[in-house]
């Protein structure tokens, strides 16, 4: 597949990330994550296991033939198909994504499935592609009868989480599941990558990028997975960290909220970890603005602050998992 951009390559690229906490008491283990994630006989779950473990699924596709998003009063049909595929980081956050490439333009008419088949991950319009259109409609949602690529994540993560015999189902902590909304372009030549980031209503984020002429679509993808989960990280810990009662005389019901943020989450951030060297600059205008590193250090410190406390005071107690 060629780059992002490129005479060959697609001009732009759509795409959603579903995040949440994988619905089992304890992290699984790299076994138990290569069956969640085998989605297809043909091909192997591809697992790595540093800086953390990570493992992920085969791609999956999904025939399409419809109407893309678009801004009000342009009309537009595309066909082909949509990639999807699901990651699992420490055997404790799961994630799916769907996306797709789309070029400048397409045969005037519809071809046989045979045509579109050959292009996978690629949805080819008929006719020229509205780009701007496209790009500025994915980004406000679809509206019937137009393709929902987050039904597409959705429908793989359900595969997993609420299928699966290897789950029990009794999750540690109570989180929400957010959905990261992307899209992306070539960048004019010679500027690095660099993203408009906004969150929403419902968990949704909202990102547009600009990415280095030449970019894979898989690179591009894998920057907004990593998006997605700092994202959904921060947002957790922050969310159960709001207006904990820290002063209280029983120290119970804080233990409570901070043992699980330290036995499941912290050890989980590690920004651009597996983002393509590329495409680090789109982070670091991230870190610029909303500054997420910097507020996730702020909020650990806070929860080893307040358990040093305990500990120094002598109350600290383990409490007894309900």
């Amino acid at each position: 597949m060629s780059g992002l951009g490129t005479p060959s390559g697609p001009v732009l690229l759509c795409g959603e990330v579903r995040t949440c906490l994988l619905p089992t008491r304890d992290a699984v283990d790299e076994r138990v994550a290569v069956r969640l994630l085998g989605l297809r006989a043909d091909e192997h779950v591809r697992v790595s296991r540093h800086p953390n473990r990570h493992a992920v699924s085969p791609d999956v596709l999904t025939g399409v033939d419809c109407r893309l998003p678009a801004t009000a009063g342009v009309r537009n049909r595309a066909v082909g198909t949509v990639t999807a595929r699901a990651t699992l980081t420490e055997g404790r956050v799961l994630q799916s994504t769907a996306y797709f490439c789309a070029c400048a333009s397409g045969p005037d008419r519809r071809r046989p499935w045979g045509y579109y088949l050959v292009r996978p991950g690629w949805l080819i319009p008929v006719g020229p592609l509205p780009e701007k259109s496209v790009n500025e409609g994915f980004l406000e949602g679809n509206r019937h009868g137009e393709l929902d690529v987050g039904s597409i994540a959705e429908s793989l993560l359900a595969r997993i989480s609420r299928q699966h015999t290897c789950l029990d189902h009794d999750v540690p902590l109570t989180t929400t599941d957010t959905s990261l909304r992307w899209t992306a372009r070539a960048a004019v030549d010679g500027q690095q990558a660099a993203l408009a980031f906004a969150k929403a209503e419902n968990g949704l984020r909202v990102v547009e990028l600009r990415l280095p002429r030449g970019t894979a679509p898989a690179a591009a993808a894998e920057l907004c997975e990593d998006l997605a989960l700092h994202d959904w990280l921060l947002t957790t810990v922050a969310e159960k960290l709001d207006g904990l009662r820290v002063g209280a005389g029983d120290d119970q019901p804080v233990l409570k909220v901070l043992r699980p943020l330290v036995d499941h989450l912290l050890h989980l951030w590690m920004p651009k970890a597996r983002v393509d060297r590329g495409l680090h600059t789109a982070w670091e205008a991230l870190e610029n603005g909303a500054g997420y590193s910097r507020q996730w250090s702020t909020l650990t410190q806070r929860i080893r602050d307040q358990l040093a406390l305990r500990a120094i005071a002598g109350r600290i107690q383990v409490p007894t998992p309900p």
